[in-house]
């Protein structure tokens, strides 16, 4: 089942494949904004999560015995 491309087909193809090569950069520059954005987050996050834990007492409790 092979299918003939016509010219016109391949010249289709080979124009949206050109589209999408010229729209990479674009998307790569989002990707590391993004990033940027998460990694700031987690960051963020952490910090907190040392500050909570850093002010939270832990009370001794008592051993149950068997």
């Amino acid at each position: 089942m092979s299918r003939r491309y016509t010219k016109a087909d391949l010249e289709k193809i080979v124009s949206v494949q050109l589209e999408n090569l010229n729209a990479m950069p674009d998307l790569l520059s989002i990707m590391k904004h993004q990033s940027e954005l998460l990694n700031n987050a987690n960051k963020k996050l952490k910090d907190e999560i040392s500050e909570f834990k850093d002010k939270h007492i832990i009370y001794p409790t008592r051993r149950k015995k068997i």
